[in-house]
């Protein structure tokens, strides 16, 4: 395989910058000249890589779902590997402290759950996309048989959990409203 060009190493930078500035400031709180900042470049290079902010932000939703999902299979496999069932091993590393601390390369749909609904439509449909392959994870970590609707519900549940607990603060009450929930949940959908 060929080496990369500078032009592609420069792109995948930015996306890169773009990814953590996404999950850590949200939709609104990605500014071209500061993404740039962070990829070491200057703003006017921009539009020599992207055709809008919105074509970036798109790259950098991809980008930030693809980089969550590899972190959060590897902590999966860790825990199935210690014995957990899938779905204990899905609640449990989802409302992990880690997660709660992972503002730039967490969840997507945990980081911007409730912007999403209010983006352009090609934004709209990237995140409807990311929200469906959460529920679709969550679905094959629950027991065969499961009603379709349970999917749903712990996705929604894992999610807000997440975004209250951030909420609550990095800190021992954030740590605790994860711990409660949860036991509360792996409780509820172990007796399922």
């Amino acid at each position: 395989m060929a080496a990369s060009s500078k032009r592609e190493q420069t792109h995948e930078r930015i996306v890169d910058a773009a990814a953590r500035a996404l999950r850590r400031q949200g939709f609104a709180g990605v500014g071209v000249a500061d993404v740039m900042k962070q990829a070491g470049l200057t703003h006017g290079g921009f539009y020599a890589h992207f055709a809008s902010r919105d074509a970036l932000l798109l790259e950098a939703v991809e980008r930030a779902a693809a980089q969550s999902a590899a972190a959060t299979a590897e902590r999966i496999a860790a825990r199935t590997a210690q014995g957990m069932s899938p779905m204990q091993a899905v609640i449990d590393s989802y409302l992990s402290d880690e997660h709660l601390m992972a503002t730039e390369e967490g969840c997507i749909v945990g980081a911007l759950g409730s912007e999403m609904a209010r983006q352009e439509e090609i934004l709209l449909q990237a995140s409807r996309a990311k929200v469906q392959r959460l529920i679709e994870h969550v679905a094959k970590a629950l027991p065969e048989g499961a009603p379709a609707g349970q999917a749903v519900a712990l996705a929604g549940a894992l999610v807000g959990t997440l975004q209250v607990a951030r909420t609550m603060g990095r800190d021992d009450k954030g740590r605790e409203l994860l711990r409660q929930a949860r036991e509360s949940l792996i409780a509820q959908y172990a007796a399922a």
